[in-house]
């Protein structure tokens, strides 16, 4: 792994040889394959946004143009790039131009502020920026303009037009600390030959699943990344029928790649994308366009089944409900099944790993008591004690994990990764769980001083 990222940890060559030999890594990047869906299922629809629909063709052409665009406006390849759009069809195009492009995305949720968004340039070097101009009244430009001033990395900001704005000559235009200003609709260029790039090296950075002014950044290779959402599109039996409802922020676990929109679009199915999570918006999207998977909070849940008897919005296409990012309690696991009927399916998961989920064979009491197993027959699970030591089944302890999709470290995080990480590469995840005799895992919430 002498390609990975400077600043991310690799993992021992012994693993690297067992995650081959397991058929897990298969050396395939992110924009391999996204060049292959577009062959594969080219004219059939890939995104739908409000009235906007995108084929697989025509997305991996915007993707091939906007990466042109980028290495044209002067990122060179392994620099950063923060990426931080709302649900809409930029944030599908933009990322997957970065990558091809051969920089390295910083994936984060449109609601970081300066704080966070400045501690991410900061700790990544990045030298660009893709975001709104303002999204639902914060001026997104004025922040990143401020950031720009105070160092010496962000040279070049992209954004995404509010509906109407106009872009005179161009768009392009210097701030007085000689950040360069373009719209991201104006990042276009004739393609150029595809660069070299291999598929353990760093694909995306993703901001860790604690918050905070200062949030770690989890680097995903496209060989993990790969992996992981191959292995959860196998696991809910996804198919190029299923139309994905994409209600979380783009870069949450959720909805990016468990399976989320990746996972979809790699079976040649539809995402739908939406900014809104409320039931106004989502229950007549899922009829409209035949939604058949989603992944929600426990509160959206609830909101959703108390708002669905006063609207004439058909929810039948439904056949999978995806319940994670906060424990769910059994009497709203059931009114699921009860009212949407289909049963939910129980999900835990963090961006730095592990992914569990309930299968559909399960008895109704793991569905609706536990989060199920882990994704992966290499994922290495234990629950410990506060002194490091295994705990029986039905104790609670702390989680810890390695496996295939598991970095071994946050990036540019050393002290961190020396308090986090075991001595045999487990990451200390914080969580809370216990175990079942069954195997199955019941995530209850956060040690209290965290991780």
């Amino acid at each position: 792994m002498a390609s990975l990222l400077a600043g991310c940890t690799p993992w021992p060559e012994e693993f690297v040889d067992r995650y081959w030999a397991a058929g897990h890594w298969r050396g395939y990047t992110l924009d391999n394959l996204m060049r292959d869906w577009a062959r594969r299922y080219g004219t059939r629809t890939a995104l739908v946004h409000s009235d906007a629909r995108l084929t697989y063709a025509a997305l991996n052409r915007r993707v091939e143009r906007m990466a042109a665009g980028f290495r044209l406006r002067g990122p060179r390849s392994g620099q950063r790039v923060v990426l931080q759009l709302p649900n809409v069809p930029e944030s599908v195009v933009s990322l997957f131009a970065l990558i091809r492009a051969g920089l390295v995305p910083v994936v984060c949720p449109v609601s970081y502020r300066a704080p966070a968004i400045s501690h991410l340039v900061r700790v990544t070097q990045a030298v660009g920026y893709v975001g709104p101009s303002t999204y639902r009244g914060f001026d997104h430009t004025a922040m990143v303009a401020d950031i720009a001033a105070q160092g010496p990395f962000l040279r070049r900001v992209f954004t995404l037009e509010a509906p109407g704005a106009g872009s005179p000559c161009g768009g392009l235009t210097t701030d007085p600390s000689g950040c360069q200003h373009s719209p991201l609709g104006s990042i276009d260029a004739p393609p150029d030959a595809p660069l070299a790039q291999g598929a353990d090296q760093v694909a995306f950075l993703l901001p860790s699943g604690d918050t905070g002014a200062a949030p770690l950044l989890v680097p995903r290779t496209h060989d993990d990344y790969a992996y992981q959402v191959r292995a959860a599109a196998e696991s809910v039996s996804l198919t190029e029928d299923d139309v994905y409802l994409a209600v979380p922020s783009v870069e949450s676990t959720f909805t990016l790649g468990g399976p989320g929109i990746v996972g979809t679009l790699s079976v040649g199915g539809t995402v739908v994308l939406v900014e809104d999570a409320g039931p106004v918006v989502c229950l007549p999207v899922i009829g409209r366009e035949r939604v058949t998977v989603t992944s929600v909070t426990p509160a959206v849940a609830r909101h959703w089944l108390d708002v669905l008897p006063t609207m004439e919005a058909d929810v039948s296409s439904l056949r999978l409900v995806q319940i994670g990012g906060a424990p769910v309690d059994r009497a709203t696991a059931e009114r699921m099944a009860a009212t949407w009927g289909c049963r939910p399916q129980q999900v835990f998961g963090r961006p730095e790993g592990p992914l569990t989920l309930t299968r559909r064979a399960d008895p109704d009491e793991t569905v609706f008591t536990t989060h199920g197993r882990p994704l992966s027959p290499d994922d290495e699970i234990r629950v410990v004690d506060a002194h490091g030591r295994d705990v029986p089944d039905g104790e609670p302890g702390e989680l810890l994990v390695r496996g295939p999709y598991t970095p071994r470290g946050y990036y540019r995080a050393p002290e961190h990764n020396a308090r986090v990480f075991t001595a045999d590469g487990r990451l200390r995840t914080g969580d809370l769980a216990r175990r079942t005799p069954d195997g199955d895992l019941v995530v209850t919430g956060r040690l209290a001083d965290g991780v």
